[in-house]
């Protein structure tokens, strides 16, 4: 159930909401621009993702990946258009962010999934633990539960925060570059993880860079300061496509149809 409809104070807004270009979609924006300030950062947003359906929103550093991962979350407001979500979506940071010289166990950091379902004035009980735990074990540490965040290689903390996220039990995952960093048996976990609740019917959309990964998901929504493309891998991630996304900066590699994003835009 979307249960939360934002729109910017300069929109007139209607007798009645107007249907959405995708009933029921998961999440959504219709004619949305983003803006800190006077400085528009993305603008032109429209699309949508229904219940079950993985995208990969594709974009250089500083395209707007981010800020339109917090208009999904209700943390930033649009300045035109409409963004329809859940009121709790599950985030997923990137690890390189997250604080590691708090003394917090992994079954701590999971926990921490658990507060936005609560009452403000209820702290996480045996119950919560229990779903922290379980939540620990679908990801592959539940050996870990006890060992200190900080002291987890980048690939387990990634994990760990993947966890946080199923604890919040959200319709909707916004992950921000989930596979940065993971070695490989980590990021095998991860896809694997987010495969199977796309198919219990969660939508997820994970911010990337990474043009080859993006092919495996069902959707692309590429970004630099304005919607460049939005619809299936195949139609989506062309040449043309990703030069715009990227201001050109695309080297096709001879006889093989593909081209490829020079290092300084896998830099994070």
């Amino acid at each position: 159930m979307l249960d939360r409809i934002a729109v910017s104070e300069d929109v007139p807004m209607p007798e009645a909401p107007r249907p959405l270009a995708a009933p029921g979609a998961a999440v959504a924006c219709e004619g949305v621009v983003l803006a800190y300030g006077a400085r528009t950062v993305l603008r032109d947003l429209s699309f949508a993702v229904r219940p079950g359906e993985r995208a990969a929103v594709l974009g250089p550093n500083g395209g707007g990946k981010t800020t339109l991962f917090r208009a999904l979350t209700g943390e930033l407001q649009p300045v035109a258009g409409r963004v329809v979500a859940p009121a709790r979506c599950g985030v997923v940071p990137q690890t390189e962010r997250s604080r590691l010289d708090f003394p917090v166990s992994a079954l701590d950091v999971a926990l921490m999934g658990a507060v936005s379902r609560l009452p403000w004035w209820r702290r996480p009980g045996r119950a919560e633990r229990a779903r922290a735990r379980a939540a620990l074990e679908r990801v592959g540490l539940g050996a870990q539960v006890e060992e200190t965040f900080g002291d987890l290689s980048g690939g387990q903390r990634q994990r760990v925060l993947l966890a946080r996220a199923l604890v919040q039990d959200a319709g909707v995952l916004l992950l921000d570059e989930p596979f940065s960093g993971l070695d490989t048996r980590s990021a095998e976990l991860v896809m694997g993880l987010l495969d199977d609740l796309a198919d219990e019917g969660r939508a997820i959309l994970v911010a990337t860079h990474d043009v080859d990964q993006a092919r495996a998901w069902d959707l692309v929504l590429c970004v630099n300061g304005v919607q460049v493309a939005f619809g299936p891998p195949e139609r989506t991630l062309t040449l043309p496509t990703l030069e715009r996304t990227y201001g050109g900066a695309i080297v096709e590699l001879p006889g093989s149809g593909h081209g490829v994003l020079p290092p300084h835009h896998h830099d994070h």
